[in-house]
């Protein structure tokens, strides 16, 4: 279930943007557009599980009619010749997927003695499907190389997608059964987005955290979004498989976290996810596909410090901040204001600034668009470490 579940996202959302320019002639702001849909689909996605999930259906039926819907949407993707004809369906689905995120880890969750210990084992094969699919794109099939771009076969990643979702919804039905979550506590709005824990922001450290997460996302939307059109278009062999890299590095800087975490405390790792950012954009700046790949290599390895000693030990932050009364709302607060609010500002502001650099036949002027990011999150970096101020944070999985 969680290897299909992520190699079902990770086989079409980290080619989109070159799918979309290529193929579909869409400019840096559609293709933000896009994929802005995530956000979408994340500010929509609690509304789903709170009203609908928690309370009338067991989530295993509700997760094979998300993803079997999916695998039609995915059909009539593949099937578009337009981006204005491409972007409801991309919307529909995505407002669709985000919420099997949730279901895949309920139906986790339900069948653990010991999640804690238990989850992390099960979540890494989502990790492996995302890798899986990256490999398959680029050693396989060989879709992303410049020939077969050419002839329109980044396309077929939609129909690959659409099959697995296929699957993934009908073997959803024969997963065990996972109730609804039977609860005294009268289901709300606010308490569905987290609004329940906006007391926490009187504290001025959490506030500050709170900002910068949102603001973080900018810089981040900008690799989402740019960074397979930013390889395929100068030159670099199978870009999709190597951005897997990116995810191989989260799975063992998720492991080095711990230790990095004790021995250096919560702000000093919060700092170097900061400037790990920065220095990922530096790197795409200046490297190129002949002599200075490695940089380019490099800047895509250091994804695991990127999203891992930012976003998961501001997940550990959060938890500890929160308490037992306000944990599951201050989580789903910070998740609808990095992935809905700070993704949408990044998105929105990344298409308009790649649009600003575009060159002849559609090409761009990468290294001015790539600083851009850097110095967003070199400016963060340095508002956090002068208004954070420093404090002892227990580190828990």
């Amino acid at each position: 279930m969680m290897f299909l579940e992520f190699f079902i996202w990770g086989g079409w959302f980290v080619t989109l943007g070159t799918f979309l320019g290529d193929n579909l002639g869409a400019s840096g702001s559609e293709i933000a557009q896009a994929f802005s849909t995530q956000s979408w689909g994340a500010i929509i996605a609690p509304f789903i599980i709170g009203l609908i999930a928690d309370r009338y259906f067991n989530a295993e039926r509700i997760l094979g009619i998300l993803h079997l819907s999916g695998a039609v949407l995915m059909y009539l993707m593949y099937t578009s010749e337009s981006f204005g004809a491409f972007y409801p369906y991309v919307l529909l689905y995505m407002i669709l997927y985000m919420p099997t995120l949730a279901l895949v880890n309920s139906i986790s969750f339900n069948q653990m003695k010991d999640p804690a210990k238990e989850f992390s084992v099960v979540r890494v094969f989502g990790t492996i499907g995302w890798i899986f699919a990256g490999l398959i794109i680029s050693y396989v099939f060989f879709w992303d190389s410049p020939e077969a771009r050419a002839e329109g076969m980044l396309k077929n990643t939609f129909l690959m997608v659409g099959i697995a979702s296929a699957v993934l919804g009908g073997f959803s039905f024969f997963l065990p059964k996972t109730p609804p979550k039977v609860t005294k506590e009268e289901v709300t709005i606010s308490g569905i987005l987290g609004l329940d824990a906006l007391k926490l922001l009187k504290d001025k450290n959490f506030l500050v955290f709170f900002l910068s997460s949102i603001l973080i996302c900018i810089p981040l939307a900008f690799y989402y979004q740019n960074a397979n059109p930013f390889l395929s278009e100068i030159g670099v062999a199978n870009p999709t498989g190597k951005m897997t890299i990116g995810q191989i590095s989260e799975v063992l800087f998720l492991l080095l976290l711990p230790y990095f975490f004790k021995r250096y405390g919560f702000k000093k790792t919060i700092l170097a996810g900061m400037l790990a950012w920065t220095i990922r954009y530096v790197l795409f700046a200046y490297g190129n596909a002949d002599e200075l790949t490695f940089m380019l290599l490099l800047g895509i390895g250091l994804h695991g410090i990127c999203y891992d000693f930012f976003f998961v030990s501001g997940q550990i932050y959060t938890d500890t901040k929160a308490g037992e009364k306000y944990k599951s709302a201050a989580q789903g607060l910070i998740t609808l204001a990095t992935y809905g609010v700070g993704m949408l500002m990044g998105f929105w502001i990344a298409g308009k600034i790649t649009d600003t650099y575009v060159l002849e036949a559609n090409m761009h002027h990468w290294d001015r668009i790539w600083l851009y990011p850097a110095g967003f999150a070199i400016l963060v970096f340095a508002v956090f470490a002068l208004t954070f101020k420093n404090e002892k944070v227990a580190y828990k999985q």
